[in-house]
């Protein structure tokens, strides 16, 4: 514990001399900030560890408010058991999570059991949570799928369907987004002035609430509708929604405050069902925000529940054939096999004795785990190698063919698939073109098509317990969390498509999604071995350029996993902004648009100005086409600058679909001088911009290399938030 400031003190050694209840609470945070153990100032004040540790626990996390709070030592009078039901399943577990929760509310574990047996969270209660609502919700699956605020009313709109086998999400929203849906609600709460009965504003507020009711009704047609009644200032709110489809009306759990039952809610989608990620209550939270008479929030979820069963989020598209097998994976025991492993791949053939100099294990611990890979297939000998001294040296290799994965890239205009093996290597690509305007329907089965075709003309080289899954790289941004593709440019049909999920319907194994650069770079890393070794930032020239940053050892993905956008970056670097500050989006970020667009305006002739066309000329000296091709380069160089100095790295690598070997010497001698000649520290380190090791098909490989890395990669952390 930090010194304690002299003001802190001060009030402490006041309430050490008062005769109240927080004189022993003072005396507990003295003695801790004096170095002792809890034993011993339980010793010395007469009292529990138990008590010892709850107001030092409570002191570390609120300061003096913590030790005001409560000034019982025992049970509050009243439990919120919506604030119990939030933090016990935003802190998920056993008996741990109870024992935590219970400690940070100062409340019993028993009481805290019995609010999760009365809500029925725990696993051998029910396959669905019962929600004590006033009536109570059926027990059943509950999804967040809407809520209406105005100047009279508000209210959460509840989903409900007969439960059945729920996913769970491994990112919960997070305290920190309920938090804020707390403050814009008391906020919203706090705004607007009553009005009285009958007045043009409870009148207009019945005319909105219905017509919210109808278009709830019209976008979840598949789903019950259950209407919780926050606060109202009004009359009866409609006893029935539109269509002839009744919506059941309730108060908020008797032993819960509206506003702990909201979190309650919110908490509780967001655990059972992937789908409902941050982004879902992050958007409410902006539409909260944005709330003022006279207009109310009318916030509806997308249709993405839907697709369980078959709701509009699937109409038109076919149903996934049942498989007759499941999928075997590698099964990886430990953390120092995926060290052996990278080692192998980084080398590419290496003796025990070298894993053992590049890893720090141990040679018996090296020869114990290059065994159990040898016998599993995963690695294999190579010829004997003879020292001047000893006995031979036996090196040994990945076995490309004792893994592989599927990859597809999903571009404006096409989609490809590559089935890869473990060394990289593609085994076989098929593409296909895509209108952008195609229905969401028709295209998730066109890319499953895609790929179900694809894996067919690699069946002879893949086998089946070897195949880990199907990464898809996609344009961003994408909410990895719930494998929803968000607003990919030239795409808008595609909006808020929950592509993983639909996916994993169509194929019996994982499927990963991730960004286009951030996928290219990860298949940069896997097939570039020792050449990619350290740090770098993938640059990756497609519909828009991206980046992709592999930093410390592992993919960077960012806190919502959509790092490296790189057009804004480009923009502050070029000083490029909008009569609002924002930064633009360039024409020059986007080069299959700019490179034509500026060699017709340099004189080109229009009717053949397409970006293969330009390139061509360009590499056979057109002087128009030369100069396009430059001002593209020079404007990413600038952004590419800006990267270098923000993360101090000396390896750039360009690639991607746009990136063509007629081209590509001006994309590089342009970029190098930027990132060479102008950096604030180019006295300490050179910075090498290389090409890509990887094909045109960059991403769909990067694609597939994001299952190899997610299985084999040394990392002592999970895939999320990297």
């Amino acid at each position: 514990m930090p010194d304690l400031e002299p003001e802190t003190r001060a009030v402490l050694r006041r309430w050490e001399s008062s005769s109240g209840p927080l004189a022993i609470r003072a005396r507990v945070v003295l003695l801790v900030a004096g170095g002792l153990r809890d034993a011993e100032i339980s010793r010395r004040l007469g009292v529990s560890r138990q008590t010892v540790g709850t107001w030092r626990h409570r002191w570390q996390i609120a300061g003096l408010d913590g030790l005001e709070q409560r000034p019982r030592t025992g049970r509050p009078v009243t439990v919120d058991e919506g604030e119990v039901v939030s933090r016990a399943l935003l802190a998920p577990g056993s008996s741990g999570a109870t024992r935590a929760v219970a400690r940070e509310l100062g409340l019993s574990h028993a009481t805290v059991a019995a609010v999760r047996r009365r809500w029925r969270l725990n696993p051998d209660d029910s396959p669905a949570p019962q929600v004590p609502t006033r009536p109570p919700l059926p027990c059943a699956e509950v999804w967040v799928m809407g809520l209406y605020v105005d100047s009279v009313r508000a209210l959460l709109l509840i989903g409900t369907r007969p439960p059945a086998t729920a996913a769970v999400a491994d990112t919960p929203i997070g305290q920190d987004v309920l938090d804020g849906l707390d403050r814009a609600l008391v906020t919203a709460h706090d705004t607007p002035a009553p009005p009285a009965a009958g007045s043009p504003d409870t009148d207009a507020s019945v005319r909105a609430l219905t017509d919210y009711l109808a278009a709830a009704a019209e976008s979840h047609p598949d789903i019950g509708l259950h209407a919780v009644m926050l606060w109202d200032r009004g009359e009866e709110p409609p006893a029935a929604g539109p269509h002839g489809r009744a919506v059941t009306w309730h108060q908020p759990p008797a032993r819960s405050t509206w506003r702990s039952f909201v979190g309650a809610m919110a908490a509780l989608d967001s655990t059972r069902h992937p789908e409902s990620s941050r982004r879902v209550y992050l958007d409410l939270v902006a539409a909260l925000e944005r709330y003022g008479r006279p207009v109310p929030v009318t916030w509806l979820r997308e249709t993405v529940a839907g697709r369980l069963r078959g709701g509009p989020a699937t109409q038109g598209l076919a149903q996934p054939a049942q498989s007759a097998s499941g999928v075997n994976q590698i099964d990886l025991g430990s953390f120092n096999e995926c060290v052996v492993i990278e080692a192998v791949r980084l080398a590419g053939t290496i003796t025990r004795g070298e894993i053992a100099h590049r890893t720090g294990l141990t040679q018996q611990s090296v020869s114990r785990i290059a065994r159990s890979l040898l016998d599993r297939g995963i690695l294999i000998e190579d010829a004997q190698r003879r020292g001047t001294s000893g006995k031979p040296r036996t090196p040994v290799r990945l076995r490309g063919s004792a893994a592989h994965a599927l990859g597809m890239h999903i571009d404006p205009e096409v989609i490809t698939a590559v089935v890869i093996d473990l060394d990289g290597a593609i085994v076989c690509t098929r593409s296909r073109p895509v209108a952008p305007d195609t229905a969401p329907g028709e295209f998730v089965e066109q890319v499953a098509e895609l790929g179900r075709r694809t894996l067919e003309q690699a069946q002879g080289a893949v086998r089946g317990d070897g195949f880990l899954g199907v990464g898809v790289a996609v344009p961003g941004p994408v909410d990895i969390a719930s494998g929803t593709v968000l607003a990919p440019p030239l795409m808008s049909a595609w909006q808020d498509l929950p592509l993983q999920y639909l996916l994993q319907e169509r194929f019996p194994c994982p499927v990963i999604i991730e960004k286009d650069s951030t996928a290219a770079a990860a298949g940069e890393r896997w097939t570039g071995r020792d050449r990619r070794a350290r740090d770098f930032a993938y640059i990756y020239l497609g519909t828009g350029v991206g980046t992709g940053l592999y930093l410390n050892g592992d993919l960077y993905r960012g806190v919502s996993a959509n790092a490296g956008e790189f057009g804004q970056l480009c923009a502050i670097t070029l000083g490029r902004v909008d009569a609002q500050g924002c930064p633009e989006i360039l024409p020059e970020c986007n080069p299959p648009f700019s490179v034509p667009d500026l060699a017709v305006r340099g004189g080109l002739d229009r009717e053949n100005a397409t970006y293969r066309t330009v390139a061509a000329a360009a590499a056979a000296g057109d002087p128009a086409a030369t100069a396009a091709v430059r001002a593209v380069a020079r404007a990413v160089g600038q952004g590419a600058l800006g990267l270098v100095d923000l993360l101090d790295i000396d390896l750039l690598v360009l690639g991607g679909p746009f990136f063509t070997d007629d081209v590509a010497g001006f994309y590089l001698e342009e970029i190098s001088r930027m990132v060479n000649d102008f950096p604030t520290a180019r006295r300490l380190r050179r910075v090498d911009v290389e090409p890509s090791v990887l094909s045109a098909e960059a991403a769909a490989v990067g694609a597939a290399s994001t299952i190899f890395h997610a299985t084999f990669t040394p990392r002592l952390r999970g895939r999320e938030g990297q």
